[in-house]
């Protein structure tokens, strides 16, 4: 992953905040995240992501990396679920708190341009139908259900009250690069560490079999408007 540095195409605001990182150093979570929120000075809470550069070659599809982790503080956000599913599993989803939900009429709102969520749950019976119909939709925003990433399943309320506590996804782009959200500016730096030595064990976890070499090869931190942060790396990365 390539290192930002100051320059001309960035503005004057973000160049003073590159000069507040020391791009010769490694910094624990604990220094990053203290940083990463002095950092954080746009008007509104900035989300705080971790890029993994990962040892892998992502042609080979056994050597893509995804899962999911519970982030113990949570992500900061208000995750919007739209659950496809029928029968008693309607009111359990709603009793979890689904944002919305449906079958067959759901499937058509979503198909007629209804995208006001931010992740979609589907239970068994239901998923010939979304396949079918929402792959070609969903599938490339990251959106279509999939027992891997803990949204296809028969415990509908538990998927739902899961991913409204805080578990994400993580998967590797084409580069190899992993992006994951591990909370907001506004946590303590507590909070956002804690998640992030959730999310790298839940990294580590996934490492696939065929990988070879040095695992995690770099990571940073950075906030929506900020700069980047090198992480220093475990032993066991």
């Amino acid at each position: 992953m390539s290192k930002p540095v100051s320059n001309s195409k960035h503005g004057k605001r973000y160049n003073a905040l590159v000069g507040k990182v020391d791009r010769d150093r490694q910094y624990s979570i604990d220094e990053a995240a203290a940083l990463v929120k002095e950092l954080a000075t746009a008007k509104f809470d900035e989300t705080v992501e971790v890029h993994f550069r990962l040892g892998i070659d992502p042609r080979k599809s056994d050597q893509n990396v995804r899962g999911t982790v519970a982030l113990p503080h949570g992500t900061g956000r208000t995750v919007r679920i739209a659950v496809v599913t029928k029968g008693e599993n309607v009111a359990l989803a709603e009793a979890a708190g689904a944002d919305i939900v449906g079958s067959e009429e759901l499937i058509e709102r979503i198909l007629g341009g209804f995208m006001d969520f931010d992740a979609v749950v589907a239970t068994p019976d239901m998923m010939a139908q979304v396949g079918q119909k929402l792959a070609r939709l969903l599938g490339p925003r990251g959106l279509l259900p999939n027992p891997k990433s803990g949204t296809v399943g028969p415990d509908v309320a538990g998927m739902v009250r899961s991913l409204k506590a805080g578990r994400i996804e993580f998967r590797n782009d084409k580069t190899g690069v992993v992006h994951a959200p591990i909370g907001k500016a506004s946590f303590e730096n507590g909070n956002l560490s804690a998640n992030y030595q959730a999310l790298i064990a839940a990294l580590e976890g996934a490492k696939p079999a065929s990988a070879k070499g040095q695992y995690v090869r770099s990571a940073y931190l950075s906030s929506t408007m900020g700069p980047s942060i090198p992480l220093t790396l475990g032993s066991g990365s």
